[in-house]
């Protein structure tokens, strides 16, 4: 049982750090936009670092759930 609950946390960490990257490079494109307003920039500038925070809070969440799996 609990290596089914540690798959479906991989599964679902694995999601969540996909959906971080794309948010990631959404919000680094808008930041060099140079079309764009300078706050708009600013924003997505610190928007996508935090996105790149929970990119990789996520990876490392996924990859303790899919060693918990193998055991």
């Amino acid at each position: 049982m609990d290596t089914l609950k540690n798959v479906g946390n991989y599964v679902s960490e694995t999601i969540s750090g996909a959906t971080s990257t794309a948010s990631k490079e959404a919000n680094k494109n808008v930041a060099k936009d140079s079309d764009a307003k300078l706050t708009t920039r600013a924003q997505a500038a610190g928007d996508a670092i935090g996105d790149k925070i929970d990119e990789q809070a996520h990876e490392r969440k996924a990859d303790v759930h899919k060693e918990a799996a193998k055991h």
